[in-house]
């Protein structure tokens, strides 16, 4: 089933496991934040959040933004984190322009 996987180079391998499992923890980071915020816990602090999704999982960010509809009303919360993938795309064109 995943044999395709095992037929890429190495260091494709590891970006690709990497990407998966960052994008997954941030997921479920935002979605632990949520639960804590609706039960008055102490939250996941926003500078946390932004490095997971700085590191490579804004994407699973975005995601549970919109799934568990968290942080969505905070805009100085979404600007940061459009900075942080904006930068995250023109490092990805730089790379592949080259």
């Amino acid at each position: 089933m995943f044999d395709w996987f095992f037929t890429l180079p190495t260091l494709t391998q590891a970006i690709t496991s990497y990407a998966i499992i960052i994008n997954l923890v941030a997921f479920f980071f935002y979605g632990i934040d949520k639960m804590k915020a609706a039960g008055n816990h102490r939250r996941i602090s926003e500078k946390t959040l932004w490095t997971l999704a700085l590191v490579g999982g804004s994407a699973g960010a975005l995601l549970a933004m919109k799934f568990f509809r968290h942080k969505t009303k905070k805009l100085s919360f979404q600007a940061v984190l459009a900075g942080i993938l904006a930068l995250q795309i023109l490092f990805v064109y730089l790379i592949l322009t080259k």
